[in-house]
């Protein structure tokens, strides 16, 4: 009974059978730890030679100053909020402005109440209404000596809602939720921490995006499902779509010739920081992106023929890809119409836009804004799909030696005198077609 008992593992690996020792005993999953030693000694040199100095944003910063793009944020709290005519305002033209009166809470004048100069509510039609005691953001020019407003304070709200999140992430997650929080404050200090401030140190955003992307995929499986076999795996099946989905991007960005000036901050971007190849951000934004969703795909891939070899010891490694397969079409489905959603959505002024200029179809895909959104999605979901084969091979491949490593005496051997036929055990074979990766029927 110990035997069989060491033979399932714990949780934490699914419920495979054995733990590293056993699975190292398996050709294939040596292969994949080659693989990622691979990979992670080149995200490392590649961190060694990309690591910021900090010059890029110095540079970038005393440009804005510059220009006057680089204003101080000052909190202050509404005195008085009222709105009135103009003092330029005519009975032939009348204009409302409104008159704003705060209390500075920092900087040197801290202390002091400012009136605002009178801010033309026909222009300025982002201001929203404001009330007495109501903190909020103002931009101060120095060279002018002047304050005007620049946005409402969110702490409050943003505070209260990232509360919310990691009270809920970690209740229901407990110590997985909360190495998943950790997971993604990782993620967060790459993207903050290494990826702009070394693009706007003059290196090649693609590399930059590649070395960044690789870090958090280590870093995030490994800590939020734990150093596992099954995750060795799911890590391998991620690199290995990721790597599709930048070839990918790679081609069509260069086809399509992307400038990359489509939008207002790239154009800005330009300006502060002359040595950025803004057509390779755009392409390494769309590595980093892929990412996000490929972990969720390859994860489960991993699990569910984990779980089938658990449930069904006798499958083989065609069988448990078949059946991999088929689940797997099914997440896929949902994940790429998520994709498509999610991009939309950011883009939905845009759409409007094109929208009331009465442009057809064709003519709005063929811009670069929306085609950019275009080619980033479908680029995306092609490695999303390829995900699902590669990592369901992988995990196929993997698991089915460790099993049969793991039972030198079959259930023939305990049960001499059986008289039940061993049909599934003994019966044949047959190479998987395309038709057995899809559900035999929808009401199952």
């Amino acid at each position: 009974m110990g035997g069989h008992h060491h033979a399932h593992g714990d949780d934490h690996d699914h419920g495979l059978v054995g733990g590293w020792e056993t699975w190292l005993q398996s050709g294939q999953l040596r292969g994949v730890l080659v693989g990622l030693v691979v990979a992670a000694l080149a995200a490392l040199a590649g961190l060694a030679m990309l690591w910021p100095d900090g010059s890029g944003s110095v540079a970038a910063t005393e440009a804005a100053e510059e220009i006057g793009l680089a204003t101080e944020r000052i909190k202050a709290t509404v005195v008085s909020s009222e709105n009135a005519a103009c003092s330029y305002s005519t009975p032939e033209r009348p204009q409302e402005c409104r008159l704003l009166s705060l209390d500075i809470l920092e900087g040197p004048d801290a202390g002091s109440v400012v009136a605002l100069p009178e801010i033309n509510l026909d222009i300025e039609r982002g201001i929203p209404e404001l009330s007495p005691g109501e903190t909020v953001i103002l931009g101060f020019a120095r060279p002018t000596n002047t304050y005007f407003y620049d946005d409402v304070d969110r702490t409050t709200p943003l505070v209260l809602l990232t509360v919310i999140f990691v009270v809920i992430v970690i209740g229901f997650g407990r110590l997985r939720g909360l190495l998943a929080l950790i997971a993604m404050t990782t993620t967060v200090a790459v993207l903050v921490g290494f990826v702009a401030p070394s693009v706007l140190d003059g290196n090649d955003p693609v590399l930059v995006a590649l070395v960044a992307a690789t870090v958090i995929a280590f870093v995030s499986l490994f800590l939020t499902h734990g150093f596992t076999p099954t995750t060795a795996v799911a890590l391998a099946g991620t690199l290995s779509a990721l790597a599709l989905t930048f070839v990918l991007s790679w081609v069509f960005y260069d086809m399509a010739r992307f400038s990359g000036f489509a939008s207002d901050d790239s154009l800005v971007l330009s300006v502060l920081a002359q040595d950025i190849r803004i057509s390779s951000l755009l392409l390494g934004g769309a590595v980093i992106g892929a990412l996000g969703a490929l972990d969720d795909v390859t994860v489960t891939q991993v699990s569910t023929v984990a779980e089938l070899r658990r449930s069904n010891p006798a499958m083989s490694a065609a069988e448990l890809i078949t059946s991999g397969i088929r689940v797997g079409r099914d997440h896929i489905a949902a994940t790429v119409n998520t994709l498509l959603l999610a991009y939309a959505g950011a883009s939905m002024p845009i759409l409007l836009l094109f929208s009331a200029f009465d442009q057809s179809m064709a003519t709005v895909s063929s811009t670069e804004v929306v085609a950019v959104e275009i080619v980033r999605t479908l680029c995306g979901s092609i490695g999303l799909i390829a995900a699902v084969p590669i990592t369901t091979a992988l995990a196929a491949a993997v698991v089915a030696p460790a099993e049969v490593a793991t039972e030198p005496h079959s259930h023939a051997a305990h049960e001499p005198h059986a008289t039940e036929p061993t049909e599934p055990a003994t019966k044949p074979k047959e190479t998987p077609t395309w038709n057995d990766f899809s559900p035999k029927d929808f009401t199952d």
